[in-house]
């Protein structure tokens, strides 16, 4: 268990480095080469469609990173910690990183802090996403997808133009794995199918009124309000302003530590 725990505390720190390279890696290619290779003007032409890339590539970099901060910033611990934590039962699912407490809390070890309906620990942004930061951490990664598959997108496009390149045929990119750039489209098409796939599972959760630890502890939870008032409690009332901008959409609540009935599956 201790090799285990090493293991999960050095990802915890190597994720938000690799993400962090990844985006300065991102603002590189995209204004250093792509926008300037795809969309070069002509003498006297003004560059409004490179400038709309620009723009396009800017507002979905600020809602990805926006949301990042507001999770990391907006932690879902709880405000009383117990006096002692009690040893994680033999048959409990989570003893690896987390004690499940009552009332829907989790003490996290690689945190150290006690989580308010603890849903899952964040590797990228190095902590456990919860009742106060989830809506932060879904808009995070539906944007972060949008951003690796456009990115996706111009850097197909950079190689079809700088290097005259044909991708008809499917083994195009096994003759180009030295370039850098068909590395860095690799690493956007995984980031942006696993972030489009975490977001698909967080909003199912969402909308049942469910948790990710609830669901590995094999308990179903009988939701006291519809889906539609679940995915409010989380998105708030004004969640069309939050899809367009990292801004608090929904009003925090001291009373955040009664969890749904659940009962065994």
């Amino acid at each position: 268990m201790f090799g285990r725990m090493l293991k999960l505390r050095l990802l915890n720190a190597v994720a938000p480095v690799y993400f962090f390279t990844a985006t300065v890696v991102t603002f590189i290619l995209h204004f250093g080469f792509f926008l300037p290779t795809i969309f070069s003007p002509s003498p006297g032409e003004v560059p409004s469609t490179a400038s709309l890339h620009a723009v396009a590539f800017l507002f979905l970099m600020f809602n990805a990173l926006g949301n990042y901060v507001r999770t990391v910033r907006h932690p879902a611990e709880s405000a009383e910690d117990p006096a002692v934590i009690p040893v994680c039962s033999p048959e409990c699912s989570d003893r690896i990183d987390a004690h499940y407490l009552l009332n829907g809390r989790h003490f996290c070890k690689l945190c150290k802090k006690v989580i308010l309906r603890r849903d899952h620990h964040c590797f990228f942004t190095g902590n456990c996403i919860g009742n106060r930061n989830m809506r932060y951490f879904i808009m995070f990664c539906v944007y972060t997808s949008c951003t690796c598959l456009y990115c996706l997108v111009l850097g197909v496009a950079f190689l079809t133009v700088e290097y005259s390149i044909s991708f008809e045929n499917p083994l195009t990119f096994l003759t180009l794995l030295p370039l850098f750039v068909v590395i860095m489209l690799y690493v956007w098409l995984g980031i942006g199918l696993v972030c489009a796939g975490f977001c698909c599972q967080q909003v199912l959760l969402v909308a049942r009124g469910q948790t990710w630890c609830q669901l590995q502890r094999g308990t179903l939870v009988e939701s006291r309000s519809p889906w539609r008032s679940n995915l409010r409690d989380v998105f708030g009332t004004r969640w069309g302003l939050g899809l367009v901008l990292p801004v608090q959409t929904v009003e925090t609540c001291s009373d955040d530590t009664d969890d749904p009935k659940p009962h065994a599956e």
